[in-house]
């Protein structure tokens, strides 16, 4: 992978945390540990040896020995490297009591809901330990949110009035934290310890094999030389990057090492450069068919095939890059900026038929997705197809006689599709002979290191996302336990019976500010179950209520202060984070319209009653609504903009959000009137 990260920005900046410098015997521990991790993973995937509540509880053991052996207590910690004494034993302590679910498993059946003291003593460690896990690998804010759903359900009632809750004795807390399915062994733990772990290593897999590469190859050669090319290779490297990596973060990480200092070179401000990285790599998450955590959380919540998240989010995706691609032309537009030299651009064609092979594992992954194999399954899969490409390229090479190369993939091809009749053991069998034949030949080694590494890399990628996913069950423990959730479901409701409008934008504005302080996932977590429900009971459709918190949870990550993509690109872009989730929440802006008119037309998230008409139609006023309002946003279509201007191609915008025929008449009216007018007044300015 030739444009990932140089040691140094994965100092600066690691998911919000400071890893350790680790070298010699630590350095060598942790590879061992992430390579256990990871082979368990692959483990329980191919044969589900342990019950699901052990198989959530040795997947958070991991996560915190992990954490623990790589994030330090404190910043100094990361800046001297090592590990002291009590750092191995918090580690090995935070493992062995994970295990408690596995010896003791029959007894806590028995005894469920009547907790020992030993088992509350256990609780509250393990509970401990995860916050502590949280605050190291994603700072302060998300464990502080956490910390007041908890202080809530210790004391709720003593607060007055409809807030108030009837009372929980402190043990009945830690029983439904630490040793149900509705605590931190939650959905969310669950999702992570199944669907979310295969596909990051799918995802790291791919960048080994060469994905990136030829993502940057793709987005260069077709895009490169057009004007402000250098940040629509960002915004379209970032969303091809989006089909394999559901993690926004990773994607500034890797892809903005290439593009932000290419949007610098050819006169894009570093904050602009910075912007539109983080822009662009946060809709990584929403992007089909690899999307991110949230998806794989939100189809085990609403019981629902994992395709009919990857259906729904696919407009709305392709919209969102539609908007970023929008700005960034409008910003060079404004700012006279030039693309690359077509001849310092790559042949995409010719990238696209040398690496041709690397698609197929992406391809054979929707494929299954959409023919109703499960995302476990479908996931493994892909990730077993994507080691025989790497492997057999690695022996391919070595074949003199172009004869036996195609033999020799054909007749892999047919041994890897055997695995319809004989399972998963047919692929690891076949994976298994290709290792060994990679001891044998010269360049193997190398091949074999570079899986490692692989392994390596998806285990420390999970971290954040498990962590994430571990400790917001404490949210959902205590929301479940008291029933906190309908007060503000109540509140939503009695806004919509007035205005959907206002109850739409209210939801919008929590997830916003929830944004500010923590994640994606508990931003979804939290806002799917207090205000999805009422938007449901508005009659919005059940989707796409859910995909409404999700999309305005992406969108809450660029959203200062605390904005993990703006930091990650930050790093990188040299300027300030806050300075950049200003910007980028400017080039998002236009995409703020979509949910809307996906509530108001569900057709835009293909759902309802669709037809080809309907979809279409809806999808044209969406890409309007969108140019409008980006040129409103930046001030500029082909000429600047003055302020009236501004806001009336804002007003035309606007009134094509909702599915009235009154609104629409009124919108495509002033629509056209202003581009007639910009037009004729941009020829004879």
């Amino acid at each position: 992978m030739s444009h990932a990260p140089s040691p140094g920005a994965a100092e600066e900046f690691s998911e919000h945390g400071h890893t350790r410098p680790l070298s010699g015997f630590g350095l060598k521990v942790v590879v061992a540990v992430a390579l256990c991790f990871s082979t368990f993973q692959l483990f329980v995937a191919a044969f589900h040896p342990f019950s699901s509540l052990v198989t959530r509880s040795l997947h958070v053991g991991f996560l915190l020995l992990l954490t623990f052996l790589i994030y330090p207590a404190t910043k100094r910690g990361a800046r001297h490297g090592g590990l002291a004494v009590w750092e191995w034993g918090l580690a090995s302590l935070a493992f062995a009591l994970s295990c408690y679910q596995w010896v003791f498993e029959g007894d806590l059946i028995q005894r469920a809901g009547d907790p020992t003291d030993l088992d509350i003593v256990v609780g509250c460690i393990v509970v401990l330990m995860l916050f502590e896990a949280a605050r190291r690998i994603l700072g302060l804010a998300l464990p502080l949110v956490c910390l007041t759903f908890l202080a809530y359900g210790l004391f709720g009632q003593y607060l007055p009035g409809e807030l108030a809750h009837r009372g929980y004795a402190f043990t009945q807390i830690v029983d439904q934290l630490a040793f149900g399915t509705e605590g931190i062994y939650g959905i969310p733990t669950l999702v992570s310890a199944t669907y979310i772990f295969l596909f990051i290593l799918f995802g790291a897999f791919l960048e080994h094999a060469g994905m990136i590469n030829l993502f940057n190859s793709l987005a260069l050669g077709l895009v490169g030389h057009t004007k402000g090319g250098p940040a629509k290779v960002a915004v379209l490297s970032s969303g091809l990057m989006g089909t394999i990596s559901g993690s926004g973060v990773a994607n500034v990480l890797t892809t903005g090492q290439f593009t932000i200092p290419l949007m610098k070179r050819f006169g894009y401000s570093g904050v602009f450069a910075g912007a539109v990285e983080a822009t662009s790599s946060m809709g990584g998450q929403i992007m089909p068919p690899v999307m991110g955590a949230v998806a794989f959380i939100m189809a085990e919540n609403l019981n629902v095939p994992y395709a009919e998240i990857v259906k729904a989010a696919a407009i709305p995706a392709i919209l969102y890059y539609v908007t970023a691609f929008w700005m960034t032309h409008l910003e060079a537009g404004r700012k006279n900026l030039v693309g690359l030299p077509k001849e310092q651009c790559p042949n995409p064609w010719r990238a696209l038929k040398e690496n041709w092979y690397l698609i197929l594992p992406l391809a054979a992954l929707v494929a299954m997705l959409f023919s109703g194999f499960t995302p476990m399954f479908s996931g493994m899969v892909g990730l077993a197809l994507t080691a025989i490409l790497i492997l057999g390229a690695a022996i391919a090479a070595r074949m003199s006689s172009t004869a036996f190369r195609y033999v020799f993939w054909l007749a892999l091809g047919i041994v890897a599709s055997l695995f319809t009749v004989g399972g998963i053991m047919v692929i690891l069998a076949l994976i298994a002979a290709l290792i060994a034949l990679c001891f044998s030949v010269k360049g193997g080694r190398q091949t074999l290191h570079t899986m490692q590494q692989s392994l390596v890399d998806g285990a420390k990628q999970a971290l954040p996302v498990g962590v994430a996913c571990a400790i917001v069950g404490t949210i959902i423990g205590i929301l479940t336990l008291t029933g906190a959730a309908s007060s503000f479901a109540g509140y939503i409701l009695k806004v919509g019976e007035n205005s959907l409008f206002l109850s739409l934008l209210l939801t919008m504005l929590v997830c916003l500010v929830l944004g500010m302080g923590i994640p994606t996932i508990p931003n979804y977590i939290i806002t799917s179950s207090i205000a999805a429900p009422a938007l449901l009971k508005l009659g919005v459709p059940l989707i796409v209520s859910h995909m409404f918190v999700f999309y305005f949870g992406i969108m809450a990550d660029l959203t200062p202060p605390v904005a993990l993509a703006a930091f990650a690109a930050s790093s990188i872009a040299k300027e300030s984070a806050m300075k950049i989730g200003i910007k980028a929440v400017q080039i998002a802006i236009a995409g703020f319209v979509v949910p809307y008119m996906a509530v108001y037309d569900p057709q835009l998230m293909l759902q309802g009653d669709i037809t080809v008409t309907g979809v279409t139609y809806i999808v044209a006023k969406a890409v309007i609504a969108i140019a409008l309002w980006g040129g409103a946003a930046i001030g500029y279509l082909r000429a600047p903009l003055n302020l009236f201007e501004r806001l009336f191609a804002a007003a035309a915008a606007f009134m094509l959000v909702a599915a009235i025929p009154l609104t629409d008449e009124i919108g495509f009216a002033m629509s056209t009137l202003f581009v007639a007018w910009h037009l004729y007044r941009s020829r004879n300015a």
